[in-house]
């Protein structure tokens, strides 16, 4: 009788690159050449901004981890374009009172695409060309 050897679960090593960055006041998972919304940026579309507000950075190999952010490290952004969320219907009704308000909402956001990953001198680059960088301040 034949043994089978059991594939069915390989493990498989974490060996994209990613970063822990805060921005506009939350913590955003970035991956390279994936783009992400965030809140509403003051920049132009196609601008490349940085941030160095860089909490955590795994390489693949090592993982670095800030106190409270990483030193010398940065991600680099480019600005895809500007839109708005869905909208959120917001009701409020006092019962037996006849009072009620609906309201309704929407996001203001940026879409990103994140070009590059680094730490001092190591850099996790996308295939794209590079442009002038601007820093990007949190609220």
């Amino acid at each position: 009788m034949a043994e089978k050897k059991s594939s069915s679960k390989e493990v498989t090593s974490q060996a994209e690159t990613y970063a822990i960055v805060e921005a506009s006041g939350k913590q955003f998972w970035l991956q390279s050449n994936r783009y992400y919304d965030l809140d509403r940026c003051n920049a132009e579309v196609n601008d490349v901004l940085t941030i160095e507000k860089v909490l955590l950075i795994n390489d693949g190999k090592d993982l670095k981890l800030g106190k409270p952010y990483v030193k010398d490290a940065k991600v680099e952004i480019k600005v895809l374009e500007h839109r708005r969320g869905s909208k959120i219907i917001v009701y409020k009704m006092r019962p037996k009172k006849k009072t009620r308000r609906k309201n309704g909402h929407r996001q203001e956001l940026t879409r990103v695409l994140v070009q590059s990953i680094s730490v001092g001198t190591k850099t996790k680059k996308s295939k794209q060309a590079k442009t002038p960088t601007n820093k990007v301040e949190s609220d």
